[in-house]
């Protein structure tokens, strides 16, 4: 019985097939995602600026691509099972690409804040949210202007872009900030599932965005391209931007990634933190 336990037999090839294949404790992802906020909070400003248009400009896709698939399909029951996979494109292009996109941070630069907290963590927390989060803009509103020159696109386009911007302006506050959370608590989930993820990422990515898109959740930098696009139409006010939309998508975004998903995960992780430190 005892030999058959015995692994030492096994190849050096064989067993790091099985360490490849070995799940991650909460933990260690906790551990892995605390390196990668340490590495985000220390980048230069200029690098973040720069990886936060960048974000902001191809996060956009989403929009654009939710428009051309809804514009090629029926008006149908179903076609929202269809239109949503476009909405998918941006995401995938921006965390793959590992740009600066603001809801991935309520999570990545927020777990290093934790054991201990300090006033310094904070504010280098607070001074990468606040680059970040007006480089997205920057881009999305680049972006929006980009989009108004409609000769770019078909009618077609034109039409599916101007509805679905219509659809998240008519949002109250209280919708924001409610569809906010769990477009927040699945960004944070997708950061948090990463690490452990090899090469399923692509998909794992994919379903869990075309779950927001489906629940019509509201996603405060890909709402801001959409809400943007209007504005430079005159057909939404600047306080229909950042009053009605803007800032309670970011609050319920925030809820949702950092006050719900991430202090859930600390709780879970905590003790065998504490435990391993005092060894």
């Amino acid at each position: 019985m005892k030999s058959e336990l015995d692994t030492s037999t096994l190849s050096y090839r064989d067993k790091m097939a099985i360490e490849e294949y070995e799940r991650l404790s909460p933990r260690l992802l906790y551990e892995i995602i605390r390196q990668d906020g340490i590495e985000e909070l220390t980048r230069p400003t200029k690098a973040l600026i720069f990886s936060g248009i960048t974000a902001g400009l191809v996060v956009t896709f989403s929009f654009v691509f939710k428009a051309i698939f809804t514009a090629y399909i029926p008006d149908e029951p179903w076609a929202p099972l269809i239109s949503n996979m476009g909405y998918t494109v941006g995401f995938l292009l921006v965390i793959l690409g590992r740009m600066q996109l603001f809801t991935e941070n309520t999570i990545t630069t927020v777990v290093p804040l934790f054991n201990p907290l300090t006033w310094r963590k904070v504010t280098a927390v607070s001074r990468l949210w606040f680059i970040v989060f007006v480089s997205n803009l920057i881009g999305t509103a680049l972006a929006a202007l980009f989009l108004q020159n409609h000769q770019v696109f078909n009618p077609e386009f034109v039409h599916a872009m101007h509805e679905i911007a219509m659809h998240v302006k008519h949002m109250t506050v209280s919708e924001n900030i409610l569809k906010g959370i769990p477009a927040g608590i699945l960004i944070a989930s997708i950061v948090w599932m990463m690490p452990s993820v090899n090469s399923g990422k692509f998909i794992m990515i994919f379903f869990f965005i075309y779950l927001i898109a489906l629940g019509d959740f509201a996603h405060v930098i890909v709402g801001s391209a959409e809400i943007s696009y209007l504005v430079f139409q005159g057909e939404a006010s600047l306080y229909d931007y950042f009053v009605t939309f803007l800032l309670p998508t970011c609050f319920g975004n925030i809820l949702g990634g950092t006050v719900v998903f991430t202090m859930m995960i600390y709780g879970q992780v905590n003790q065998e933190i504490e435990l391993k430190a005092n060894r």
